[in-house]
Formats: structure tokens, C-alpha cells, sequence
């Protein structure tokens, strides 16, 4: 159609101005610290607190045989109020001390004429001898080993004609006559050339860590298939079947039919690692001691965790350290380093143990300065989801939900403290009531304080990041709105790289973040904001140097946290106007 009109006419024309602007990838919390169950070092991303039981696991006994309790890790119970209080997804990556190797399946025959030869290997995508499930089966088949945290196999439906088979991933704890069935997987294939191959179904990939101890740390995988199943992979496929039926469905090589594995069930072995022994929990935690581990124990994770294109997060916390600990306190420094690095989430953290005084806290909190950080005190007291027990927990624990419950109800850029939004719902109490001097203390020494106020509850009463220049970015709410905004903004950004330099890809990346911040206005994260992306901060020089600039000028939106009011008492007779 012409554009022009070269003889007397109308022209009509559309100018599509109903774009909408793309959302960005959302990112939720990181969670860092021991589980009962799962893979040692290597991040998992969780969407549910169930998810998180039947991976992680939840209670378990320590101590010795006649004085033994159950417990919970902090981990738990701080994934169980992120989510309660409308936490969305969470990157949990276990941290142990020690070796620690998952667990393979017994011998699965392959028919009654090979014997014990292993057909195929399945192994737990869980380290820990808690997965180690072998022993005697009683009467009703349940397993003497068998628990709720680890797992039995079984083979049901071989089918020699087909070359196929069925398998069942069944909880260590159940009964042959009362299954409690977690997976089933239906028609597999011992024919590698075959779209139901055991391994191409189930999965075969592990990840190995390399470069532990330094910086450069990162995650190798092995093996084919990424994995489906939530509990095992297949390590080994002794006896394949190669092109088992031929073009006319007939099994092509007589033999074949000896590798098809009959019916039967077994249990998991030779797992290494063991979380028991008289470890120290709650308010019990010692530098030497927490939770059964030292500060060192973290520092790969962290490093891992650096990785800012891999992992996606705005809040991270490692319940469990406590900066005022010999240990804890170096691999804090490295956790804020690399969120710093990053520039895209903050780190709730603790600064003193159980039972210690204000002077303790603001003398620890002095000891940091940093936007990306944040201290609250004093510990907490919880009911733990899982033992029913009343539990002392540091605060970092429970801050997530919070930061949660603020996003759900209203958006990352208000502060997440106060009445409204400041609430701890699943706290019983506070280790210590504070009055108002000891708040005054607190919060002018950046310590966030958590206040108990009558008919109200327990409540975080701060929102200042451990910066100690005064900024906008000493506020919490301030510096979530720019781990927001520059979130959204970069991942724009992401897409002029290796694009032309021209008036028409700025002009498409002004077109995405005008409307995005306008939003951002309307919903009282900033008073004014201007974008610059055009000839004068892209001059000839900049473009030649194959650089693509652009400004972004904020007022962020400051919260009430000192409110006066003046009452005036008036003489009779005075009018008010």
C-alpha cells in the first residue's frame, strides 16, 4: 500500500502504539544450609514447602543412643515461613561438612538364568546414609532399614516380547501389601536406540563440582539425559538391547529376552554421610558448632552461588551464621562481596548468638558497612512445622517471610517492616521485649530492631541496610527497588547487545522501560525518573568503541519512619479556620 498520495484522496494509516511491555523474569529467595536429604552443593530450585519436604526432607535425630532428640534445621523452618507468608520459589542448596555419596540400588536381575547380574543401576539423587535402605524384609515386606526419607525400587510388568518393563519408586517405609508409590514409570526399554530407554526417560545426569575452594568454583555435568525423576537416575545400563524388534516386531536377537529384568523389588546401598552425633542446635550454636558445621562449610556455595546468570534471586540468607562467631564472620564477608558483585539481592544476616546484649549487637553491626545487608535482632521463638516443637531461632530465619508477605501485599520498593507489612505471624515471641531506648539503640546503630507490642504481636520495626553513609540507599525499601529495577532493566538490555547502534534500538529499549518505570511511578516506588539513551551520551566516539550508553536518573520514594504530631490545646473562643 502507498504511504503517499499522489492525486486527491484519503490515506488512512495505522500507527500500533498497543505494545505491552514484557514482565520480567521474576526472582525469588536463595536459601542456603543443611537439609536432612538431598545433593550436597548443587542449588535446587523449589516452588512448595511440600516440594521442599519430600527433596530436603525435615526432622531427624542426633545425640547419643540414650539421649537422643529430634530437631529441625533452621533451613527447614525458614523455607516453611517464605512459603506460608507467599514466597514463590526458592533456590535451596544443602551445605555439609564431610564426605557425602548417594546411594545405589541392590543387584536387579536381569532374569532367573543370569542371576544377580545387574541389568541396570538406578542411584538416589540424594547423598547420605539416611538413603541407605537394605536389610531384612519382615513378614508384611516392610524393610528393617526402610524410612521416610529414603527409597525402594521395584519391576512390575516385564514383558520379554516387548522388551519392556515397568518400575516403581516406593518410599523406604512402606509395605509389599500397602505400597506407598512416589513414581511410577511405565513401558521402559533396555534399546538405547529406543524413544523409552530407561535412561533417555528416567534421566542419567549428575553434576560434578569443580575448582572447589577457589572462586572459579562451578558445576560439570555428566551423562545423556537430563533427569525426570525427582528421586533417582540411571548410573549404569549393563545389558543393552540394541534394536531389540525388528521391522516385523519380533525380538530380533533371541537372547535379548535374558536381559529384560523380572519382577522384583530390592532397596539402596553403600551411601556415605552421616548428619547424627551431638551437634549443637537453636540457641545452642557455638562458632565450632552450628548445626554441625563450621563457617568454612559455606564459603563453595557461596561461590557458586555468585553465578548471576546461572541463579536468579533477590534475597539471600544462610540461617545458622552468625557474624559475631570466629568463621562465620569471613564467609559472610564473602557472601556480600558476591551479592555486591552482583548487584541484585540482599542478605538478611545475624550478628550475635543467643543470650547476647545490645552493646554485642551495634558493636557487630559497626563491624559492616554495606546496602546489600541487613541485621535484625533478637532471636525468635517459633513453633517448628514438623516436631510441633517450640524452637529459638535467629532472626534471618524468619526476615524471608517477611520480605515475602511485603512483595505478595504490595511491591519489593515498600519497606518491608511496620504494622502492615512488618508482621511475624508464626512468632511465639521475642527473646527479649524492647523498649523504646533499646529500639533508639538499635536503629541508630543499623540494627533493625523486632519489637513485641500488646494486642499486635511480634514485629520487625526497622528497614536499614548496614550502610553507614547517610543515603537513600541506608533504607531497605531503597535498595529493593533498585535490585528491581535494574532486574528488569538489564534483562532489556540483554537484547541490544550485538544489535546495530542506531536511533531505532534505543528507541526500542526507551519504548520498553518508559512504560516499566511510568508503572513503577504509578505504584509509589519513585517520584520522577528520565531515561537518556541518544546522541548525547552515544557520540561518535562512544559508537565507535562499539558502546551503547544509557542514563537513569531516580528520585526513589522515601517511607515515614519518624512521625510527629503536634497537639495544640486552644484558649475558648478560638476559631479554627
Amino acid at each position: 500500500m502507498a504511504e503517499i498520495l499522489l492525486s486527491p484522496g484519503v490515506l488512512a494509516r495505522e500507527n500500533d502504539q498497543s505494545q505491552v511491555t514484557s514482565l520480567p523474569i521474576q526472582a525469588g529467595a536463595a536459601l542456603v544450609g543443611p537439609t536432612v536429604k538431598g545433593k550436597v552443593g548443587i542449588p535446587r530450585l523449589i516452588t512448595t514447602y511440600s516440594e521442599y519436604q519430600a527433596y530436603f526432607g525435615t526432622t531427624f535425630t542426633s545425640g547419643s543412643t540414650n539421649n537422643s532428640q529430634t530437631y529441625t534445621y533452621f533451613t527447614s523452618i525458614s523455607a516453611y515461613n517464605y512459603f506460608q507468608n507467599g514466597g514463590t520459589s526458592l533456590i535451596v542448596t544443602r551445605v555439609a561438612s564431610g564426605s557425602y555419596t548417594p546411594a545405589e540400588s541392590q543387584p536387579i536381575s536381569s532374569s532367573a538364568d543370569i542371576g544377580s547380574l545387574n541389568a541396570f543401576t538406578l542411584e538416589t539423587l540424594s547423598d547420605g546414609e539416611i538413603m541407605n535402605s537394605v536389610g531384612s524384609e519382615n513378614a508384611q515386606g516392610v524393610l528393617a532399614n526402610g524410612s521416610k526419607d529414603n527409597l525402594r525400587w521395584e519391576i512390575v510388568s516385564p514383558n520379554t516380547a516387548s522388551g519392556t518393563f515397568g518400575l516403581l519408586i516406593r518410599r523406604g517405609d512402606d509395605r509389599t501389601n500397602n505400597k506407598s508409590v512416589l513414581e511410577t514409570w511405565t513401558n521402559l526399554s533396555l534399546d538405547p536406540n529406543s524413544s523409552n530407554y530407561v535412561a533417555r526417560i528416567i534421566g542419567d545426569q549428575t553434576l560434578t563440582t569443580r575448582n572447589s575452594g577457589t572462586s572459579d568454583i562451578y558445576l560439570q555435568p555428566s551423562g545423556s539425559y537430563r533427569n525426570s525423576s525427582r528421586y533417582v537416575r540411571v548410573s549404569n545400563v549393563a545389558l543393552t538391547t540394541i534394536d531389540y524388534l525388528d521391522s516385523n516386531g519380533d525380538v530380533r536377537i533371541s537372547a535379548y529376552t535374558s536381559s529384560i529384568p523380572i519382577a522384583q523389588s530390592g532397596a539402596f546401598e553403600n551411601a556415605t554421610g552421616n548428619i547424627g552425633g551431638n551437634n549443637k542446635y537453636y540457641q545452642d550454636i557455638t562458632n565450632v558448632n552450628s548445626q554441625g558445621l563450621v563457617g568454612a562449610n559455606y564459603t563453595d556455595v557461596f561461590n557458586l552461588l555468585a553465578n548471576k546468570d546461572e541463579y536468579r534471586y533477590n534475597i539471600i540468607s544462610a540461617p545458622g551464621l552468625i557474624n559475631a562467631f570466629a568463621g562465620h564472620s569471613t564467609v559472610l564477608s564473602t557472601l556480600i562481596s558476591n551479592i555486591e558483585n552482583r548487584g541484585d539481592a540482599i542478605a538478611p544476616i545475624d550478628l550475635v548468638g543467643y543470650g547476647s546484649s545490645i552493646g554485642a549487637v551495634t558493636s557487630q553491626a559497626a563491624s559492616r558497612d554495606t546496602s546489600y545487608a541487613a541485621a535484625y535482632w533478637p532471636w525468635l521463638q517459633t513453633t517448628d512445622p514438623d516436631s510441633g516443637k517450640n524452637v529459638w531461632v535467629p532472626a534471618s530465619t524468619m526476615v524471608p517471610g517477611v520480605y515475602a508477605n511485603n512483595d505478595r501485599i504490595a511491591e519489593a520498593w515498600f519497606a518491608p517492616a511496620g504494622i502492615n507489612r512488618g508482621g511475624l505471624g508464626q512468632v511465639i515471641q521475642a527473646e527479649r521485649k524492647l523498649i523504646n531506648a533499646d529500639r533508639d539503640t538499635l536503629y541508630q546503630g543499623k540494627v533493625n530492631p523486632i519489637a513485641t507490642f500488646p494486642n499486635t504481636g511480634v514485629v520487625v520495626f526497622g528497614q536499614k541496610t548496614l550502610q553507614k553513609q547517610a543515603s537513600a540507599l541506608d533504607r531497605v525499601n531503597v535498595r529493593r527497588l533498585l535490585i528491581e529495577l535494574k532486574s528488569y532493566i538489564s534483562q532489556v538490555a540483554d537484547n541490544l547487545v550485538f544489535e546495530q547502534n542506531t536511533t531505532a534500538t534505543r528507541n526500542q529499549f526507551l519504548a520498553q522501560v518508559n512504560p516499566y518505570l511510568e508503572s513503577v511511578q504509578q505504584r509509589q516506588g519513585l517520584y520522577a525518573f528520565r531515561v537518556v539513551m541518544d546522541d548525547s551520551n552515544n557520540t561518535p566516539d562512544v559508537i565507535d568503541r562499539n558502546e551503547l550508553r544509557g542514563g537513569i536518573y531516580l528520585q526513589p520514594t522515601k517511607t515515614a519512619e519518624f512521625v510527629y504530631l503536634d497537639f495544640n490545646v486552644l484558649p475558648t473562643g478560638v476559631t479554627f479556620a
